[in-house]
């Protein structure tokens, strides 16, 4: 489990590094200059994703009702102000969860204090005095779905359908109008756009496949209860890069405690750096890079709080979320994705607006 999420991960950031997959950079592309061929990358590996992640549940493999994405506690809040928050925070920061491991393995330190900022930020929202704040004024606010969120359960249910058939239907329509989209555009079809995107997404798919089906445990020998082995959430998880970060930090800080142990999260956090390092190095594109001024600095620090905080109550980033979570076809991964793009383009939109007025 953990090697193959290292792999999974060590592809992932190479790829990332090669192609300049960037869902920030995406964002800022679209607002700034009207270019969507980043969204499309992004876009794609959503298609990718969907469509991988419904045929292995039609096919019985995997269950993706047993993610944290398909509960049927449904908290809005948690959501939208989860990601508005990441959302500003990852411009703030120039870059998302996964994109600032990426960039480390380039040799960004501000990504590096950035990523550092974000790991304890994101632990004090999981089980410190900011998690104190969100169990007691933030998770109460949503309501308990008779099903799960997922949009198959949802609409199965009251129109009296068969949830796979819906699931197929759903999935299908979902994948297909967003290749259709993503491939219209011409400029978009080149290899790094295509390869940017595919290999998101089936990495996406791999890690479901790893953790949902061949680290699924139906009778755990020791307490005869299903189990997916190594992971920190106790569920079917795949790729996300905000709590993981969080309990990456934990480890090597009580690396001592022998209850502490790596984990499918922690791994990939590493195998990303590790793969986008050794694409700096394999191409000689390695530069360190610091802070310009103090302005900088500020922004990196207030964006990494701000994406460790939003992340774990949103519950992902813009991959967690925004593909391993959209790839359920959940209710609330569709929220948090739509609230963490508005995050960053309402954000871009201030920086543009305060630049115009200095010059």
């Amino acid at each position: 489990m953990v090697w193959g999420a290292f792999a999974l991960a060590f592809l992932f950031g190479a790829v990332g590094n090669k192609t300049h997959f960037c869902t920030m950079g995406a964002v800022s592309d679209v607002v700034n200059m009207g270019d969507w061929n980043r969204m499309r990358m992004w876009l794609l590996a959503i298609a990718v994703a969907t469509a991988g992640a419904s045929a292995l549940q039609l096919s019985g493999l995997i269950d993706l009702s047993k993610t944290i994405y398909t509960s049927s506690r449904f908290t809005w809040l948690s959501y939208v102000l989860g990601g508005l928050l990441f959302g500003i925070g990852m411009t703030l920061a120039s870059g998302c969860g996964s994109k600032t491991l990426i960039r480390i393995g380039t040799g960004n330190l501000k990504s590096l204090i950035v990523a550092i900022v974000l790991a304890i930020t994101a632990y004090m929202t999981l089980r410190g005095i900011f998690g104190v704040f969100r169990v007691a004024a933030l998770d109460p606010v949503g309501a308990t779905l008779a099903t799960g969120q997922d949009l198959p359960s949802l609409l199965a249910a009251p129109l009296g359908l068969d949830k796979k058939i819906v699931l197929a239907t759903l999935g299908l329509v979902v994948a297909a109008s967003l290749l259709a989209f993503v491939f219209k555009a011409r400029e978009f079809r080149t290899f790094d756009n295509v390869l940017g995107g595919l290999v998101v997404g089936l990495v996406v798919v791999g890690g479901w496949v790893l953790s949902g089906y061949i680290g699924y445990l139906a009778e755990d020998p020791s307490t005869l209860e299903e189990k997916f082995l190594a992971t920190n959430s106790g569920r079917m998880e795949s790729m996300s890069f905000v709590a993981p970060q969080a309990y990456f930090l934990e480890l090597f800080l009580l690396w001592s405690d022998k209850s502490r142990v790596m984990t499918f999260g922690i791994a990939t956090v590493l195998g990303m750096f590790a793969g986008s390092l050794a694409w700096s190095l394999a191409t000689r594109s390695f530069r360190l890079e610091s802070f310009r001024d103090a302005e900088d600095l500020i922004n990196h620090l207030v964006g990494g709080a701000l994406m460790g905080f939003g992340g774990v109550l949103a519950l992902g980033c813009t991959i967690g979320q925004g593909i391993s979570g959209l790839s359920t076809l959940a209710l609330g991964s569709i929220l948090a994705f739509f609230s963490i793009v508005a995050g960053a383009a309402l954000t871009m939109k201030i920086q543009y607006w305060r630049l115009m007025n200095q010059s």
